[in-house]
């Protein structure tokens, strides 16, 4: 492809909105293009780029077994009611009715869809099944950005296996995780497989895949010891032991005037410190007013609140309605003595007894308060967010948070989805089984725009070999001399004869401007061809990632850029 006759609109500078170095980058050097927040244009080298990913993980979902299908993107909305998700998904799901006033969504995955298609299998015998779809999903996120990082229209690769039970889930699970291995590995992204959070998906177990970056909206809690990984909306570590006073036999009310954050109850005369102290949030979770307990120096990791009680709509409730419910500001809360508010406890304060709360009166405080006696028939679940520096639940070691993308997820389903779409097979025996399923996906884009967080420096991007819009770049620095122009042509020629995906730039340009458009857009190789050198029988030949350059003999540079090429190649 001759530069010339391409489109490829490169820019000095990034939009001011654009914040992530991959959003800067892919805007910059020409890649994409933004219609409206959180919908992108693929420009011909984003696309060219777009399909290589997308070819990869196609080769590698072909390798396990899996068939590919095509599916709507458009879904009746009443599938999505069948298995409980269309309240749950909330506002981020796009919503519409047609012209006969039928009620449609646009699809933000396709369990419902697979399933519906799965109730056609009758037998054992057509088990196990892996089907995936390379196709458009929606989902119309609050606030769009970081380009393709955060966006509300996505090509992802979803797919989906059906088994007779639990070991054969756990064999494809397992075919999943090592193919995305593989995937990650070809598209050059280092990723770290953690446990996570199933979230709406559902399901008993999940692994997500991440990519250590500053433009990821993930937080993984890592030890710097063992192989103990975990996204924070799912990472445990070690509590401390701390040492309380003797028991007492009931809580004692005592004055707290303007005592109203916990530093302060800390610093009172009288009060406690914060790991001796009760925090009290009260929480809206679908629409019900409730109470959540956890001790005064950790934090509520909302997504643990919701997984542990179900709930999609979680927010905290507002000072009228907490004054309403209890008959006191925050500040001044507590959970002893509620016995008409549901009430979640965190794990962390099992055991402890002589606690400081509040007593849901203002300028009043609890003393010697023992959660497990004073709290009426508390849930107790894992609610607090893990701190970086705390111990490892493994091996007691540090943990350290990293900021990440998700590149992937996996998900163990179980029958939520195969039972609500109505899925059953004959087993051996004659007897109808409901078949247990798996779902895991990529988004394309997003993987294409990892790579790019993680490949580039000051000058612009670096592609890998396997993902990059072409694989060498052809410069001519004088088009109008008819010595270099030849040379290039010779090259090119080369270069297209052993298979090289290459452009060639036959702009009238300054070398200046060939030069820095060539580094902007990351092409792996680059063939220079100048008067200076070219008066020699040479050439330039550029490595893209570590800027090495080389003169070359003219007759060989081809076959050899060629080589270099097919060894890198995924």
């Amino acid at each position: 492809m001759r530069w010339s006759d391409s489109f490829i609109p490169t820019l000095r500078d990034a939009p001011a909105e654009a914040e992530a170095v991959s959003h800067q980058l892919l805007i910059r050097a020409g890649f994409i293009r933004q219609l409206h927040s959180g919908h992108y244009s693929l420009l011909p080298l984003g696309l060219r780029v777009h399909t290589k990913v997308a070819d990869i993980v196609r080769a590698e979902m072909d390798a396990i077994g899996a068939q590919e299908f095509l599916l709507p993107a458009m879904h009746p909305a009443d599938l999505w009611r069948r298995s409980g998700r269309l309240a749950l998904m909330g506002s981020e799901m796009f919503r519409l009715r047609d012209r006969n006033d039928a009620d449609v969504v646009l699809g933000m995955t396709h369990e419902e869809v697979f399933a519906t298609l799965a109730a056609e299998m009758s037998s054992y015998r057509e088990l196990p099944q892996t089907w995936y779809q390379i196709q458009t999903k929606f989902r119309d996120e609050p606030r769009p950005r970081s380009g393709l990082l955060r966006v509300r229209e996505f090509m992802m690769k979803d797919s989906y296996s059906f088994d007779m039970d639990e070991a054969g889930l756990d064999a494809s699970f397992e075919a999943h995780r090592e193919a995305y291995l593989r995937i990650f590995e070809r598209l050059d992204l280092e990723v770290m497989a953690v446990q996570a959070s199933s979230g709406a998906m559902g399901g008993d177990a999940s692994v997500e895949f991440m990519v250590a970056s500053p433009a990821g909206e993930d937080d993984v809690a890592r030890c710097s010891s063992c192989a103990y990984r975990a996204n924070v909306e799912r990472a445990l570590a070690a509590v401390p032991t701390v040492t309380d006073p003797p028991f007492v036999t009931a809580p004692e009310r005592f004055p707290t005037p303007g005592v109203r954050t916990i530093d302060a109850l800390a610093s009172f005369d009288g009060g406690a410190p914060a790991d001796r102290q009760i925090k009290t949030m009260v929480m809206v979770l679908d629409d019900q007013l409730t109470l959540v307990a956890l001790r005064g120096d950790h934090q509520l990791n909302l997504q643990k609140l919701a997984d542990c009680s179900g709930t999609t709509d979680v927010r905290p409730a507002t000072a009228p309605e907490t004054l309403a419910q209890l008959g006191a500001n925050p500040g001044s809360l507590g959970a002893v003595g509620v016995d008409d508010l549901p009430i979640y406890a965190d794990e962390g304060l099992r055991g402890r007894r002589s606690m400081t709360t509040g007593a849901n009166e203002d300028d009043w405080h609890l003393r010697g308060v023992d959660p497990e006696r004073d709290i009426i028939d508390p849930r107790w679940a894992d609610l607090r967010e893990v701190s970086a520096g705390e111990p490892c639940i493994s091996c007691g070691a540090r943990l350290e948070i990293v900021r990440c993308i998700e590149a992937g997820h996996i998900f163990k389903l179980g029958r939520k989805y195969s039972e609500a779409m109505g899925v059953s097979v004959l087993d051996t025996n004659g007897v109808a089984q409901t078949p247990i399923m798996g779902s895991y996906g990529i988004g394309i884009g997003r993987a294409m725009a990892a790579v790019a967080e993680t490949h580039h420096d000051e000058r612009g991007l670096y592609w890998p070999v396997a993902v990059a819009p072409y694989e060498a770049v052809v410069t001519v620095l004088d088009p109008s001399d008819d010595a270099q122009s030849q040379a290039g042509e010779q090259v090119y020629g080369t270069l297209s004869d052993h298979g090289v995906d290459c452009l060639y730039d036959d702009r009238p340009l300054r070398p200046g401007v060939k030069l820095a458009d060539a580094e902007l857009v990351g092409i792996p190789y680059r063939v220079t061809i100048g008067a200076r050198s070219l008066a020699q029988g040479n050439v330039e030949i550029t490595e893209r990632s570590s800027r090495d350059t080389r003169l070359a003999v003219l007759a060989v540079a081809g076959a050899e850029v060629a080589g270099k090429i097919r060894a890198n190649r995924r």
